[in-house]
């Protein structure tokens, strides 16, 4: 991993709530190794679009991947793009409306993405998708084969551009407001696994495997 710190340039600098800004590359592969869809901005003929889209974090490259038809990433290869990330912690309810918000982490990523051409790295890159969706799945499931990787479009984007921001803690009310008889305080927001559904084609005997009865969010970074 390179440096601890991404040094904020004028297009990643967080400017609005600049209290809430981080730029440790730990924090920051934290959030994108928790969250599981990233929304990537992009101009095609003039019009902003952002898709959202799966993603995985390899080291200091974020990965994409799609069909080769894929506007996306089509766009993607060859221009510069925005990818969002956030994870929603909680609805923050102060005394006035005014002052109501939301806990969060975001990162925003900002850069060039590179096209993979080389098989070995395509693979790799499928790994790090699949771990990073249900981590332990790789080695059960059957690894694509040369047709399909030829069928996919991979793009990385090296993370030397990003930041985080983030919100945590109780709602910030003015003293004149805090006598209010009006309740205040933090509603938890946590994205949860329930019970695993069996594919109706599945044969008798096989057992739910582990990583996913028992499936959680991996926090923190790798």
């Amino acid at each position: 991993m390179s440096t601890q710190v991404i040094e904020a340039t004028e297009r990643t600098r967080v400017r609005r709530h600049a209290d809430r800004a981080s730029y440790e590359r730990e924090r920051i592969y934290a959030i994108l190794d928790e969250a599981l869809i990233c929304h990537l901005g992009f101009v095609f003929e003039g019009q902003p679009i952002v898709v959202p889209t799966m993603y995985a974090r390899q080291g200091d490259w974020l990965y994409i991947h799609g069909a080769p038809a894929s506007r996306m990433l089509r766009v993607a290869s060859e221009a510069e793009v925005c990818i969002a990330v956030t994870l929603l912690d909680g609805l923050v309810l102060a005394r006035s409306v005014f002052n109501h918000s939301m806990n969060y982490r975001s990162v925003v990523v900002l850069g060039r993405a590179q096209l993979i051409t080389d098989t070995e790295e395509k693979m790799e890159a499928f790994q790090a998708l699949v771990d990073h969706v249900v981590r332990g799945r790789w080695e059960e499931a059957r690894h694509p084969t040369v047709k399909e990787l030829k069928a996919t479009k991979v793009l990385r984007l090296r993370l030397d551009q990003a930041s985080a921001k983030l919100r945590q803690g109780p709602p910030t009310d003015p003293l004149q407001d805090q006598t209010l008889p009006i309740w205040a305080g933090e509603i938890p927001l946590r994205v949860g696994p329930m019970e695993p559904i069996e594919a109706p084609d599945l044969p008798v005997g096989i057992p739910v495997p582990d990583y996913a009865r028992h499936y959680r969010r991996q926090v923190g970074a790798s």
